[in-house]
């Protein structure tokens, strides 16, 4: 099916479109439950899932963005499209993101991919006729190209295809970025929750107490450079960027994958993206599509505020429906990482 995205004009500006999501969108709840499954360093994940009508029905795995969870707009939207085309649906709460604390100091971060890499990994033994897609959003976008630049063709079978919406593939750009003029009020969002949970996290964890500046961090650059990066072994936030950036691992994608992203997005200068479509030019497996509107994972159309349409979680599903229905192509190896 084909439909063409008209940004709402109702929402004419980048951060009305991305404010919407939050503000303005409601969603039906999709039934799920929660899960913990052990990892191999002696700590859990959670995930929360949308069961299957049947064992070899299609399935969906979502990585949630900075802060995201259940809560997230975007994962009630593509629970529902999982749950209306017959798919089921996980989505992986990353560390500290879950209802329980983690055992161990690690948290979360753009560039982590070994819990990804995991779940992927188990889902296919637990489903092993089950051909899965997976959608990243925000951070989740950018763990998701990483991942998916890393491990190339090396990536188990049953990994059709994936989707990334609004990656901020420049790490270091979209930190310096996002806190310009009206944005500040995203990057004060993000610390209100974050810098309790890192205080949180060195209260259980003596050896952190070096990293309990972190309380001073104003900006989410400082916040990285004071506790992501210390934290997970990077030198300092820079450090921590250039080497989680997804852009340098677009050219490793082997696997169809759909870059959704808006050029008006608010977190991430646009020229990021004539980067991203350049070296999309050269590798057969991106798709590009950077709508002149939509803000950051908006992409809301429709005629009147009333009545919406949200594109984006459409077109991502058609997207991996599509990949789910081309099993002639699938001769890749079955090797796991």
């Amino acid at each position: 099916m084909s439909r063409t995205y008209r940004p709402a004009w109702w929402l004419p500006d980048p951060h009305s479109a991305t404010l919407w999501g939050r503000v303005g969108r409601r969603e039906p709840h999709t039934p799920f439950h929660l899960e913990q499954w052990e990892t191999p360093d002696g700590d859990f994940v959670e995930l929360a899932r949308v069961d299957a009508p049947t064992p070899e029905a299609p399935r969906l795995l979502l990585l949630h963005g900075l802060e995201g969870g259940t809560h997230s707009h975007y994962v009630r939207a593509m629970f529902r499209e999982a749950r209306t085309r017959g798919w089921g649906a996980d989505l992986l709460l990353f560390r500290t993101c879950g209802a329980k604390p983690n055992r161990l100091p690690r948290s979360y971060h753009s560039g982590e991919t070994t819990d990804s890499r995991f779940v992927i990994e188990r889902i296919g033994r637990e489903f092993p006729d089950a051909p899965l897609g997976i959608m990243g959003v925000s951070l989740g976008g950018n763990v998701l190209c990483k991942l998916l630049g890393e491990d190339g063709h090396r990536l188990p079978a049953h990994v059709r295809g994936a989707v990334a919406v609004s990656v901020p593939f420049d790490l270091a750009r979209a930190s310096r970025h996002i806190g310009r003029g009206f944005g500040a009020i995203y990057e004060r969002a993000f610390l209100r929750t974050l810098i309790p949970k890192a205080l949180s996290k060195i209260a259980r964890h003596k050896e952190l107490a070096p990293l309990t500046a972190v309380q001073q961090a104003t900006t989410l650059w400082e916040f990285d450079d004071q506790f992501t990066a210390p934290l997970h072994g990077f030198r300092d936030a820079a450090d921590y960027y250039a080497r989680s950036s997804a852009l340098p691992f677009l050219a490793g994608i082997q696997r169809p994958t759909l870059l959704l992203s808006a050029v008006d997005d608010p977190f991430l200068p646009s020229d990021v993206l004539d980067h991203v479509s350049t070296i999309a030019d050269g590798n057969d497996a991106l798709t590009t599509e950077f709508p002149e509107r939509g803000g950051h994972v908006g992409f809301t159309a429709g005629a009147w505020p009333w009545n919406p349409w949200y594109y984006g979680e459409w077109r991502a599903a058609e997207f991996l429906a599509a990949q789910f229905a081309d099993t002639g192509a699938m001769t890749l190896s079955t090797t796991h990482v």
